[in-house]
């Protein structure tokens, strides 16, 4: 990545950001759920966007399903095991423009220390300055993975075929960012 003088630094304000995710269960109904703790630096080059880049982690002991039996069962080792790999990490390696709000992000997301590139596809929501003198900007990015990929295995048959969690997990990611300085 080239550093211009039109870089800026943009935090993403957790208050304001979640991370959601969608799979499947029992073949049929999907199964949502969140990550509440989120953070991360932008580093965003207005003039040219592909310059730009993203380093985020997610607190794995933040899930929430709203179940909460489901939720110490996702931070177990049979899912992401919480206590060995408290983050999922993404680190962008490129963006590609597509026009002046859309654009791919790509990238290494780390879960339970295995590392896969990703395309997230992203759209530029606009910037604003809020009441106390800060510049916003808020980001919309969608990706499908594959838990298996990241080892995270764990899966029961059901008798009438199929397995009681899909392997296929969406993932939609809604950030608003702080301009720094």
């Amino acid at each position: 990545m080239t550093t211009s003088a039109a870089t800026r630094t943009w935090t993403i304000d957790p208050t304001h950001s979640i991370v959601e995710f969608a799979v499947k269960h029992f073949v049929v109904a999907t199964v949502k759920g969140r990550f509440r703790e989120i953070e991360g630096t932008l580093q965003v080059d207005e003039a040219h966007p592909e310059n730009s880049s993203v380093s985020a982690s997610i607190d794995v002991a933040s899930v929430d399903t709203n179940a909460p039996d489901r939720d110490a069962h996702l931070r177990s080792d049979d899912f992401f095991n919480a206590e060995k790999y408290p983050k999922i990490t993404f680190r962008s390696t490129r963006v590609e423009r597509i026009d002046d709000t859309h654009f791919k992000l790509v990238g290494g997301l780390t879960i339970r220390d295995v590392i896969r590139e990703v395309v997230l596809d992203g759209e530029y929501e606009g910037q604003v300055d809020d009441p106390w003198g800060n510049r916003r900007a808020a980001f919309t990015a969608t990706t499908e993975i594959s838990r298996k990929e990241f080892n995270v295995k764990w899966n029961e048959l059901i008798e009438t075929g199929g397995a009681v969690v899909g392997d296929k997990v969406k993932m939609t990611l809604e950030v608003e960012a702080i301009r720094q300085g």
